[in-house]
């Protein structure tokens, strides 16, 4: 049993009335607890491949979370959740959703920029069996409930097509680009590789095999824009061309 009363203010303690019309086990001399009707519910947040967050980092995504109450699901990803705080944007999936103003709340509430998708569970499954960017993206997430991926991999050699070609900017334009920008083509193109390969797509096992294909510290060098680009590229078009032509071969053996 419980009963609901008000705290009244007294002379010298304050006070809480009830009825003498009231249930047998409320009788006088009875000890009860006594606790907030209102408290409000604590946000729990479901990690992924992560070990540990920062504090404000928690305390944004439970006020994202506690926002968007109202969504089946949420996913915050992406670089966000890389330890430090050089962040100034934030990537949110978000699942049978809501149609209160998200990039307002965040962009006045946080400072942040947010990179939303909208989605149902049935679309976000067939993107993690078909896309391995999209794999790559949901390799580390927290969400607002529980999720398992079910994995059956289902290659669309056009929609791979379509994916390289992101990496072949790298090769156009590598003088004009920063060190982000280089690793995240790299990243992409061993993300390709490995679906196509059938590993697995981890942010830890893409790094191992870039350092693997190019030399240790490619991974740092490439962040830092401090890669040799006379050698590195004439690998990286051999590993772009084998791939292409992987592709290719795939899309023809399928339109036959």
């Amino acid at each position: 049993m419980e009963m609901i009363s008000r705290i009244s203010r007294g002379t010298k303690m304050d006070q809480i009335y009830i009825s003498k019309d009231r249930h047998p086990d409320f009788e006088v001399g009875s000890y009860v607890a006594i606790a907030p009707v209102s408290r409000k519910k604590r946000i729990n947040l479901f990690y992924c491949r992560i070990k540990q967050i920062e504090p404000i980092k928690s305390l944004i995504v439970r006020e994202i979370f506690e926002f968007l109450s109202d969504a089946e699901n949420v996913i915050i990803t992406g670089s966000f959740l890389e330890r430090g705080f050089e962040f100034n944007d934030i990537d949110l999936i978000v699942i049978d959703g809501t149609k209160k103003p998200i990039e307002k709340f965040i962009s006045e509430k946080f400072g942040l920029e947010p990179h939303i998708i909208s989605t149902t569970y049935e679309s976000l499954r067939k993107g993690m069996n078909a896309d391995p960017l999209f794999q790559m993206l949901l390799n580390k997430f927290i969400s607002k409930k529980r999720i398992i991926f079910k994995m059956m991999p289902k290659i669309n050699y056009k929609l791979l097509d379509i994916n390289l070609l992101n990496s072949r900017l790298l090769i156009d334009n590598f003088d004009y680009l920063n060190g982000k920008e280089k690793y995240k083509m790299i990243r992409n193109i061993f993300a390709i590789k490995n679906f196509l390969e059938k590993k697995a797509i981890t942010n830890e096992n893409i790094d191992d095999d870039i350092n693997a294909y190019f030399g240790k510290n490619t991974v740092d060098d490439s962040i830092n824009n401090m890669l040799q680009k006379n050698k590195f590229i004439k690998k990286y078009k051999k590993l772009y061309n084998d791939i292409f032509n992987k592709i290719m071969r795939g899309i023809e053996q399928n339109a036959e």
